[in-house]
């Protein structure tokens, strides 16, 4: 039965590789570190232009876009019977790599050249990316401080075998439903954290994995809904305007409401800019099936999006540095020029750390996959996994931070 505003269409191949959503997170990647880099306020970042702050700190949500994004190109690219341990072995040689190689850097970055103790427990729970499922952690982003987002991501990529799982055998009504509700308890939480417990354990209970899972069932489920033929007449340019319109009015509102009012403000941000990453996620895979291309396809804007992991994992190191270096900028709109000269240098970096490590190391690492993962859940042998240099851009999904 067709939903409103929806339309049926006609089952046909679907692309694997999506060129638009690989360069969408670099633009998710930049948003994040244009966060750190204006800061919150006050003494913080590395310098603040009046053009784009306080609008800059929705760039912090970035990682919304990234969990949402994870969602959809893990469910787009879903192998029913593949076996899970296969599916866990590749994320392995996905994210530990370049997260073990950029770590030495925010180590000095947040420790040494800060001048702060290590807490060697916790700096072990970063290593191993479950530094979010504790609430005592020192500092409260341990490690690589980035790196949060990658244990929240871990919790859905354990799950995802059982996740995709469902999916499959579940109506696209009732995974909407259950993503409504998601969203809707993330809020329900929000409030009551805020609410009832202090501050340092409501920041953690909303740092905690399982209150994003909702945002990750969002991206599969939009996702599932595509590959079943649903399809809502969306252009890219209109879920744009949205988010540009909602990031104005929610810092107006923050500005000008009631107490009461910002705080529901602040429940509900993480939900919206979720929805509103999940339209632009439609609009752009939609013109893809269509056979459209757009800017987004163009060479240097995926190959950024290809670095865009290691842009996310580097990028508050080399700005934390350069703020012990050189100390913070004036508030003015010449730290623009600053802000892009030092996305470039990371940019750089990051080119190094996917040639140098993170490529390299995924190729390495799947060619050694054990060949009892190589086979279905039923027992029958399975395909040998394809190569880095000729697997689907889709699937090299990036999580991102703040």
């Amino acid at each position: 039965m067709p939903i409103r505003g929806f339309r049926a269409a006609s089952t046909a191949v679907l692309p694997k590789r999506l060129d638009a959503l690989t360069s969408l997170r670099f633009f998710a990647a930049f948003a994040v570190f244009t966060h750190h880099f204006t800061g919150l306020g006050g003494q913080t970042g590395f310098g603040r232009s009046p053009l784009i702050f306080p609008y800059s700190q929705i760039g912090g949500h970035g990682v919304t876009f990234f969990f949402v994004l994870s969602g959809f190109l893990m469910m787009w690219v879903y192998k029913p019977g593949e076996h899970p341990a296969s599916f866990w072995w590749r994320r392995v040689g996905r994210i530990w790599p370049a997260h073990l190689v950029a770590l030495p850097l925010g180590v000095f970055a947040y420790y040494i050249a800060a001048h702060k103790p290590i807490e060697w427990w916790s700096l072990i729970s970063s290593v191993f990316l479950v530094q979010t499922w504790f609430p005592h952690v020192t500092p409260t982003l341990p490690g690589n401080e980035v790196t949060w987002t990658l244990s929240v991501e871990l919790l859905f990529y354990a799950m995802f075998p059982l996740f995709g799982w469902l999916a499959v055998r579940t109506r696209t009504r009732w995974l909407a439903l259950a993503t409504a509700l998601g969203l809707i308890g993330m809020w329900a939480v929000n409030w009551l954290a805020v609410a009832h417990l202090s501050a340092p354990h409501a920041s953690w209970v909303m740092r905690n994995p399982i209150v994003y899972l909702p945002e990750f069932l969002l991206g599969l489920t939009v996702a599932m809904a595509l590959k079943r033929g649903w399809r809502f007449p969306l252009r890219p340019f209109i879920p744009i305007v949205l988010l540009v319109g909602y990031v104005y009015g929610y810092y107006q509102g923050r500005m000008r409401l009631p107490h009461a009012l910002v705080n529901q403000l602040d429940f509900t941000v993480r939900q919206c800019v979720a929805i509103l990453s999940a339209l632009i996620i439609l609009a752009f895979v939609q013109r893809e099936v269509r056979g459209l291309k757009g800017v987004l396809n163009a060479k240097p804007l995926v190959l950024l999006g290809l670095w865009s992991y290691g842009f996310y994992l580097i990028h508050h190191s080399v700005s934390r540095l350069a703020t012990y270096e050189w100390g913070r900028m004036r508030d003015n709109d010449a730290v623009l020029f600053t802000l892009l000269g030092m996305g470039l240098v990371v940019a750089a970096m990051s080119w190094a750390l996917f040639h140098f490590v993170e490529e390299p190391a995924e190729k390495w690492w799947r060619k050694r996959t054990p060949k009892r993962f190589l086979r279905k859940k039923d027992g029958t042998p399975a395909a040998p996994p394809p190569r880095v240099e000729t697997e689907p851009v889709v699937e090299k999904e990036q999580p991102a931070p703040v």
